[in-house]
């Protein structure tokens, strides 16, 4: 009986210290969560969402202004191995896997055959290698799988060459452009409010009027999540960004809260990456911008997170536009 004691003493004594070591991690983990929520009130919840094409999963290159690299996306429509918005129609019959993909499909069939015949041999009490029938030699099968490999790899090549995007970045001036020379790559900043060229030229080029146009979007963009005005969000970003401010401000509204962001100002902001697929352009942009952001009770007006003072923030915004239309938010990273 004394040993039973002793076990159940040792055991409440186990179960007490568990317990206290969670509570302690949930009144850290709580407030840590809540102040990081409230001070990413801002339009795109603080997060990394959205699409940039082919390379989504790709992070975009470091910039003056945000020389760290960007956070990869929490939220996107875009899964690994498909085209984005603007890639070719014909990307999409890579669904189904790797062994399906077009080109492979006797390469899909042996392997799958070897595979099945190996579970089969399995299965039965055989081993990997008794369904394999004929091909009783070992050394034999190791031959036919290296060969595979070898295939498999030169497929991958050719397709990797095939798909590759063009390059963001150009190898040389532009025919016919204008010579380089000591202020070819001068800064747009004096013109532009805060925009410079980055450290490359870009293949696609972004004018003077595109930087003013992503400096304006990065306002009204603002403007509209403050006000809720989903319509407005509508005509300066993709649908699939807008369903992401939609949800985020119907969790506004569930919580009786109400972010307002005023006195947005670009302090500084340059070209990260520029390209083009199929039929859209894209353009990447780190910029770094001040802002007030505080987040009201919505029912009493009351302050519940942030003040009137500015705060800063350093974001890449990814930019798309299809073939004669405007430029509208496609993607915002946050920066480390």
């Amino acid at each position: 009986m004394e040993g039973n004691e002793e076990t159940d003493m040792n055991f409440t004594q186990t179960a007490r210290g568990i317990v206290r070591a969670f509570a302690i991690v949930l009144s850290v983990a709580v407030p840590l969560a809540i102040t990081i929520s409230a001070a990413d009130a801002r339009v795109g919840g603080g997060g990394s969402s959205g699409s940039r094409g082919s390379k989504t999963f790709s992070a975009p290159p470091s910039t003056t202004t945000a020389p760290g690299t960007a956070q990869p996306m929490n939220r996107t429509f875009t899964q690994p191995g498909t085209p984005g918005m603007g890639a070719p129609a014909a990307g999409a019959a890579n669904k189904g896997g790797f062994f399906n993909r077009p080109g492979m499909g006797m390469l899909g069939g042996l392997a799958a055959g070897f595979l099945g015949a190996g579970l089969l041999g399995m299965l039965f009490g055989g081993g990997l290698f008794s369904g394999l029938g004929g091909l009783s030699s070992i050394i034999g099968l190791l031959l036919q799988i290296a060969l595979i490999v070898i295939v498999v790899r030169l497929a991958m090549s050719w397709w990797q060459r095939r798909h590759t995007p063009a390059s963001a970045y150009a190898t040389g001036p532009a025919p016919g452009g204008p010579a380089e020379g000591p202020g070819a790559q001068s800064s747009y900043r004096s013109g532009l409010s805060g925009f410079g060229l980055g450290s490359s030229q870009p293949a696609l080029e972004i004018q003077p009027a595109d930087y003013e146009a992503f400096e304006r979007l990065l306002g009204e963009i603002q403007a509209a999540w403050s006000n809720e005005d989903v319509a407005k969000l509508h005509t300066l970003a993709t649908p699939e960004m807008v369903s992401y401010f939609s949800k985020d401000l119907e969790a506004n509204k569930a919580n009786n809260d109400v972010n307002k962001v005023s006195d947005v100002k670009l302090l500084q902001g340059d070209l990260a990456e520029a390209w083009r697929e199929g039929e859209t352009d894209y353009a990447s942009v780190a910029m770094r911008f001040s802002l007030v952001d505080k987040t009201l009770e919505r029912t009493t007006g009351r302050l519940v997170a942030g003040s009137e003072t500015p705060t800063e923030a350093t974001e890449v915004w990814t930019f798309a536009r299809r073939r004669g239309a405007d430029w509208e938010l496609s993607a915002i990273q946050q920066t480390n």
